[in-house]
């Protein structure tokens, strides 16, 4: 197996056995950008939907804010920051979450850069939800009231150099210049994993 399919291994008793405040159990798993959140949560989901357990994922991302926006506040260079995402409608939604027969939310297209309103659909059947997403655990006003809704929470560390290597390919895989490339990743994303070391409140597992 490999790693993302090693961690989810481990990671499925601590889950199913977990106590749920709603119909839905809600599990966050946050990390960094390029953490491997989105891998992971993946791999989780089919983990648990082959144990039985209908299990969707419901990235954060979705409430990224409009560039259109961002540009208007002088926020673009930032976008991926927290003060760049809509956190009161992530609030409504991880609020409807656990008990609302079925729950529409947006989706982030990453190649056309925007938020898809609509595109996300949890079905009534649905029973574990897994929201992933970088500040799920960040210790701020808004962000710190997430907390009260996770069943089980996760957090990935991984260390910075590692980060900016993955992040950088990334943009060279979004097309972008290796110049340009690098001159995101340390001058917008890694600030952003920097202020996720900095200010996260304390899982119930950390994956190192």
């Amino acid at each position: 197996m490999n790693e993302p399919e090693v961690i989810a291994e481990r990671l499925l008793d601590p889950i199913l056995t977990a106590p749920r405040s709603g119909q839905r159990k809600l599990v966050a798993l946050a990390g960094p950008p390029a953490s491997g959140k989105s891998t992971l949560a993946a791999v989780l989901a089919d983990k648990l939907n082959e144990a039985g357990c209908q299990t969707q994922v419901v990235p954060m991302d979705g409430f990224h804010l409009d560039n259109a926006i961002l540009t208007q506040h002088g926020l673009l260079d930032r976008k991926g920051a927290p003060e760049t995402f809509d956190v009161e409608g992530l609030l409504r939604l991880i609020g409807a979450l656990p008990d609302a027969p079925s729950v529409i939310f947006p989706v982030f297209d990453r190649d056309r850069d925007i938020a898809i309103a609509g595109a996300g659909l949890l079905p009534e059947t649905c029973d574990t939800v897994i929201v992933e997403g970088n500040y799920l655990l960040f210790d701020a006003p808004g962000w710190r009231e997430l907390r009260r809704f996770w069943d089980f929470s996760i957090s990935l560390n991984v260390d910075l150099s590692t980060l900016r290597q993955r992040l950088i390919d990334r943009w060279l895989h979004h097309g972008l210049p290796h110049s340009e490339a690098v001159a995101r990743a340390e001058g917008n994303d890694l600030e952003n994993a920097r202020l996720v070391a900095a200010a996260s409140l304390k899982a119930d597992k950390t994956i190192s």
